[in-house]
């Protein structure tokens, strides 16, 4: 039960805010020592138990040797550079005033036009937290100022914004792609459907609440000119960014290239984008490089504790405590996915993506293998399922990120509201793909 235990003790410390990598450490370190305690008794020595320890240990800095060589996770700089490149050129800006030209006139349309550019910085920036503030800045002004519902407009800037948690280049499928020991393009293929389904889902809701509800997103006068210089506008506008993604998942797709190495290609590509829309400057680079080692550092601190974490738990035998009880329960495979997806929904209403990836996620997978689940279908039921812990009151980290650039009409309770109905949205196309996985390509 020491395994047990330490899971829920790590828990708790997450949820009252102690910083993630350190929990993991320490409470790694602690109930290492109370497993080699429990080990030796009734013949302890502090010498037995110092041996013990370290024999628990002694893996440790191949496990963290394994990590900083693994190819895969090397894919996770180079995106998130390129996502921070993109978001200093002010692609975001762009492409929404470019959909509002088009789409403005139509109820919801501003609504709309943000799923829109959404979709299109989750294919090509993938960094969540640049895209809801960008969003935020840029097109919840507008929508207040032509009397769009606050919860309608924070609800669909929230959800636009997550969107790149699901399509790729995702550094959810990365990190998972790792976990699963699955290939990070095939996930990157399997994730598409299900990606697209959800943009599709989202614009419906929508334009159907907006034609049923004629307050809650009212047309808006657009610029004036012709129809065909509209479309001229948003084509020029979306043009580079589209050709961007399809150099980088094109280039995965086709076999030309690695994740890691369609990544750099994403690198160079967003700075030449930079250079295209006047904004690259050695500062930028600079501020780019260093948020990026920020964020990868942390990623990687985390996986470190997360290791250590986990040859406790393993030492401990309570890996053979969780698979007994979850491979013998009623109607074996259904229960199953049912109380996995519920404890990853349950935890990421508290916890981050990354800690979620790398200690329930290695849990799991053993008594996923022995039920005989298809690895890649699992892994993409986790993401969606990660991705909706980002819209999840009270610490889903969109409604922070957006809360963060909110004018002060715009209450905390209007953001909890407005992504209830995107929440269950996901919730629905989710069990649409435990449902029907041929649809999504899944055998």
């Amino acid at each position: 039960m020491v395994g047990v235990i330490m899971f829920f003790a790590a828990l708790l410390m997450l949820s009252i805010g102690y910083p993630v990598a350190f929990t993991f450490g320490s409470v790694s370190i602690f109930f290492g020592i109370l497993a080699a305690i429990v080990e030796l008794a009734p013949d302890l020595t502090f010498v037995l138990v110092v041996e013990e320890f370290l024999q628990m240990f002694s893996m440790m800095p191949f496990r963290i040797y394994s990590i900083m060589n693994n190819t895969i996770l090397m894919a996770i700089p180079l995106f998130i550079f390129m996502g921070i490149i993109l978001q200093k050129s002010d692609l975001a800006e762009r492409l929404l005033e470019a959909m509002g030209t088009l789409f403005g006139k139509i109820r919801g349309g501003v609504a709309v036009s943000t799923v829109i550019v959404g979709t299109l910085l989750a294919a090509s920036t993938g960094v969540v937290g640049a895209s809801v503030v960008a969003m935020g800045v840029i097109s919840l002004p507008v929508m207040l100022k032509y009397g769009y519902s606050k919860k309608l407009a924070t609800g669909t800037i929230c959800a636009a914004g997550t969107l790149g948690q699901i399509i790729p280049p995702s550094i959810v499928l990365i990190i998972l792609g790792d976990v699963f020991q699955q290939p990070v393009g095939d996930l990157f293929q399997a994730a598409i459907a299900p990606g697209l389904i959800l943009v599709v889902c989202y614009t419906a809701y929508i334009l159907v609440w907006s034609f049923l509800n004629k307050e809650v997103a009212p047309p808006i006068p657009v610029q004036e000119g012709s129809r065909l210089g509209n479309v001229k506008r948003a084509i020029i506008a979306i043009f580079p960014p589209l050709t961007l993604i399809v150099m980088v998942l094109g280039s995965i797709f086709a076999g030309i290239a690695t994740p890691t190495e369609s990544a750099s290609v994403g690198s160079v590509g967003a700075l030449v984008l930079a250079a295209m829309y006047k904004k690259l400057s050695l500062r930028i680079v600079e501020e780019a490089a260093l948020e990026t080692v920020k964020i990868t550092a942390m990623v990687f601190a985390i996986l470190i504790g997360a290791t250590a974490f986990s040859m406790v738990f393993v030492y401990s035998g309570a890996d053979y405590l969780v698979e007994d009880a979850l491979t013998n329960l009623p109607g074996q495979k259904w229960t199953f996915l049912l109380l996995s997806m519920l404890s990853i929904m349950l935890l990421g209403f508290f916890i981050d993506f990354i800690e979620i990836s790398y200690i329930v996620v290695p849990i799991l997978l053993p008594i996923a293998d022995i039920i005989g689940l298809n690895p890649l279908w699992f892994a993409i039921l986790i993401a969606m399922n990660l991705q909706t812990s980002f819209l999840t009151p009270p610490f889903g980290f969109s409604l922070f990120y957006l809360k963060g650039v909110c004018p002060p009409e715009v209450r905390t309770v209007d953001l909890y509201r407005g992504v209830v109905p995107f929440i269950v949205i996901q919730v629905a196309v989710l069990i649409s793909i435990v449902v029907f996985p041929e649809f999504y390509g899944f055998q």
